[in-house]
């Protein structure tokens, strides 16, 4: 007589794209588990779930190539079932399941529950905020809002996120009391924009009375902003960040081009005076912050004049980090109506140009720092090295501190202080002083 083998079913969830997917995977593994299953994160599993992007072309491709990857692999039988869930299959879901038909079931960005249902698992609505993050233990990323009410014209996201929605300060409090139980010591705060935090729930722009909240949740030692949009910033942030010793004095603030005329076309509602002005008050009411931007050069019509104004904008304003993209002609933004004008071979030159820029500049600010002191946290160990970062650096994006493991150690979660030896354009080194 035959017997049947059963497989015990093994749930492996791909991430791809930003820390906003980050976070909505590790939401996702946490109903799982609560639901008694088996779940991993980009290991081997029989059940595969990727979690994509759709933001830019490099993305989607990277997002396209993934799925075809793992649909090789049904076929092959090596995976029994694959699902595609987040950005891209919001934003596709008609054309991927006529293109790539031998994907299970495809999923938005707000089909948790349906996506769950299929996994044999029931959504549990009482799990608030809690997660299986996949980040290393002492930082987490704490989503305060979803979706984003602004026009910019070269952005996809709100077809794919929705229109903004705050999540209530004691919510998110007690997600970072959670977070801190698990030994999480430093916060990211995401969201498509902080800015904006708070109008749509309190009727005013709140981040700063969400700060104050969770400056008091014992354990968590670090806060960090990501994603602020300039227009409308609430300057009590600052005033609190220069007080707060939980809030690291460092923001993540895409400004995407100076250029006036640019700016008009992007819908950024703002101007190269206002936002050199908000800058200057960055710095002066936070001596020392970090400022992070991104920009997009290539932009339907931007002239060599648009770029030059630019360059000459990076190199007077000197950030302390910067990342820079060719755009992306994106269809059904509003700039998807302009002609996409700028050749692929100028867009990249133009990229290379202004990283060219930031990266002296970012050499000159390192090597200030060589004989100073800074207070580290200790990511992870690395080859030949333990990797850290001081307040001033987001994990992935920003500067490391490497300590030699060989001569030093140093525990991985830990805070230590640091005296920098040595420093490149993009990496600083150092040794622990006790």
């Amino acid at each position: 007589m035959r017997t049947k083998t059963t497989r015990k079913n093994k749930i492996n969830v791909i991430t791809l794209g930003c820390s906003k997917n980050v976070y909505d995977s590790e939401v996702l593994m946490g109903q799982l588990k609560a639901n008694g299953k088996e779940v991993v994160h980009e290991e081997e599993g029989n059940i595969v779930v990727i979690n994509t992007c759709g933001f830019i072309d490099n993305a989607k491709a990277e997002s396209v190539t993934t799925i075809l990857e793992y649909v090789d692999k049904k076929e092959q039988g090596l995976v029994d079932k694959v699902f595609v869930t987040g950005c891209l299959s919001e934003r596709y879901k008609p054309d991927l399941e006529k293109e790539i038909p031998n994907v299970d079931q495809y999923f938005g960005t707000t089909d948790l529950p349906q996506l769950l249902k299929v996994l044999g698992a029931d959504y549990k609505h009482e799990l608030l905020g809690e997660r299986l993050t996949t980040t290393p233990k002492n930082y987490a990323y704490l989503k305060i809002a979803e979706g984003c009410d602004r026009p910019c014209s070269f952005c996809a996201i709100p077809l794919m996120r929705g229109k903004h929605v705050s999540q209530p300060i004691e919510k998110l409090v007690q997600e970072a009391k959670s977070l801190a139980a698990k030994g999480v010591k430093e916060l990211i705060l995401i969201a498509q924009d902080l800015t904006y935090y708070g109008l749509d729930l309190y009727k005013k722009r709140n981040l700063a009375e969400l700060l104050e909240n969770l400056v008091k949740v014992e354990g968590i030692e670090w806060i960090r902003l990501h994603y602020a949009f300039p227009t409308g910033f609430p300057m009590d942030v600052l005033d609190l960040m220069k007080k707060e010793p939980k809030i690291c004095n460092y923001i993540d603030i895409p400004l995407q081009h100076i250029s006036d005329s640019i700016l008009k076309s992007m819908r950024r509602g703002t101007t190269q005076e206002k936002t050199t002005q908000l800058l200057k008050d960055f710095r002066e009411k936070v001596p020392g912050i970090a400022i992070r931007t991104t920009l997009i050069v290539g932009y339907p019509g931007e002239t060599e004049e648009d770029f030059e104004i630019l360059k000459k904008w990076v190199e007077e304003m000197r950030f302390e980090r910067l990342g820079c993209f060719a755009y992306s002609h994106e269809e059904n933004t509003h700039a998807y109506l302009l002609e996409d004008n700028v050749p692929l071979e100028v867009k990249q030159q133009r990229v290379s140009e202004i990283m060219d820029i930031q990266s002296q500049i970012s050499w000159d600010l390192n090597q200030e720092k060589i004989g100073q002191t800074f207070t580290c946290i200790i990511d992870r160990k690395e080859g030949p090295y333990f990797i850290g970062r001081t307040e001033f650096d987001s994990p992935d994006v920003d500067n490391e501190v490497l300590i030699d493991a060989s001569k030093f150690y140093v525990k991985v979660g830990d805070f230590c202080q640091i005296k920098i030896s040595d420093a490149t354009e993009f990496d600083l080194y150092g040794e622990p002083i006790s």
